[in-house]
């Protein structure tokens, strides 16, 4: 049964992928503007506009410029980014270099501290130490990545010089370079680490007042063991389930993270095949997201139905 689900739900992915393909496709052909007239630039003549699109194929009906692209990403092949001149997949692999180094040092950040803090507000639940956690992250969750990420540049860069401002001009691999991926993580990481800490609390809550819990402390078993190899285990399958919206939610942060401190990823890539119009490019960059988006939330179902010892049962 298991298979025959993760078979439907790749199957379900793949058409996901494609829909959004086709409508990134069509809004982006109803914007003003394309990869003609941004090449011509200041030298905007009718003529060398016209020239440049029958060199782009963009003189071709829409149809006829979607079912190219589609055709040779069916033999793996995202096409040539209209404004560089260069492939698409080479352009993603440079990108993407940051881009995951920024997503999972978030992560590796973000989960252990959402538990631990959804684990401390559970077992004080009602208390000061629960009321001042709820406090910070419902406060912390209603500010948004660029407000957040302008803050902490102004305080920690400019002010106290602490972290560089921003990657211009900085040269190397990013993991080497803490000063530079330090505030851009903890931007990232901070919302997620809000809703995730307050699912946890609420689960663990719930396996707190669980007769099974309640019958163990009366056996004597120490409270952080109740707490850490018996409650947790129990109540955080709605955590992976919700960590692989985190996930997505990354992605759309990241975007906006790069864009602030200027660290060259996919992000940085994707506000500028928008605001050049480079179609083929934002195509393989739409693909590339949805197959992240599509495979997280797989994974992440596969993974609550391993935990859930009930739904293992009923299938």
């Amino acid at each position: 049964m298991l298979v025959r689900y993760v078979a439907l739900r790749i199957a379900l992915g793949g058409a996901q992928v494609l829909g959004v393909v086709v409508v990134v496709f069509l809004v982006a052909a109803l914007l003003p503007g394309d990869a003609a007239v941004t090449i011509a630039a200041d030298d905007a003549d009718p003529e060398r506009i016209a020239r440049l699109r029958r060199a782009l194929g963009l003189d071709r009906p829409l149809l006829d410029q979607l079912g190219g692209w589609l055709g040779g990403l069916a033999r793996g092949d995202l096409g040539t980014s209209a404004i560089s001149g260069r492939p698409v997949s080479e352009l993603l692999s440079a990108a993407m270099v940051p881009t995951v180094t920024l997503t999972l040092l978030a992560l590796a950040v973000l989960i252990p501290i959402a538990l631990l803090l959804g684990v401390t507000a559970a077992v004080r639940r009602g208390g000061r130490v629960d009321r001042a956690i709820s406090w910070l992250t419902v406060a912390l969750y209603a500010v948004p990545e660029f407000a957040l990420a302008i803050v902490v540049v102004a305080v920690f860069a400019v002010w106290l010089g602490w972290f560089a401002p921003t990657a211009v001009g900085a040269s190397g691999p990013l993991l080497a370079q803490p000063e530079l991926w330090l505030l851009p993580v903890a931007v990232l990481a901070v919302r997620p680490v809000c809703s995730l800490s307050r699912l946890v609390r609420s689960s663990m809550i719930t396996s707190l007042e669980s007769e099974y819990t309640r019958h163990t402390l009366r056996l004597g078993v120490p409270m952080p063991r109740v707490v850490w190899r018996h409650a947790l285990p129990g109540s955080i399958t709605p955590a992976v389930q919700q960590l692989a919206r985190v996930s997505d939610w990354l992605l759309g942060g990241v975007v906006v993270v790069e864009a602030v401190f200027a660290l060259g990823g996919l992000g940085q890539l994707l506000v500028g095949a928008v605001s050049s119009r480079d179609v083929p490019l934002l195509l393989g960059l739409v693909v590339l997201f949805s197959l992240i988006t599509v495979s997280v939330n797989l994974l992440a179902d596969i993974a609550a139905f391993a935990l859930n010892p009930v739904a293992r049962e009923a299938r």
